[in-house]
């Protein structure tokens, strides 16, 4: 699977999870689920990873956020913050 089929596969895994793409931050959210996927993230991951990320229970009150390296506190809060 090339590069840019792997990406529009994991897109719409995304997609069909409730997640939506927001430029700004680079990311695909889902606001109802409180999770947020990096592109970069969504790309250094497989399909599968991806799934099993996306069907973790978030039982917290706050975010789950998918990142290659662990956001900072003030990136979390402000995506927190900004994203509700």
């Amino acid at each position: 699977m090339s590069g840019m089929t792997a990406l529009a596969t994991k897109s719409r895994i995304l997609e069909d999870a409730d997640y939506v793409y927001n430029f700004d931050r680079q990311a695909y959210v889902n606001r109802g689920a409180k999770k947020i996927f990096s592109i970069e993230f969504v790309e250094d991951h497989s399909a599968g990873v991806l799934q099993d990320r996306i069907s973790d229970n978030n039982s917290g009150p706050g975010w789950q956020i998918y990142f290659n390296t662990e956001p900072s506190q003030s990136v979390r809060r402000e995506l927190e913050n900004v994203l509700g």
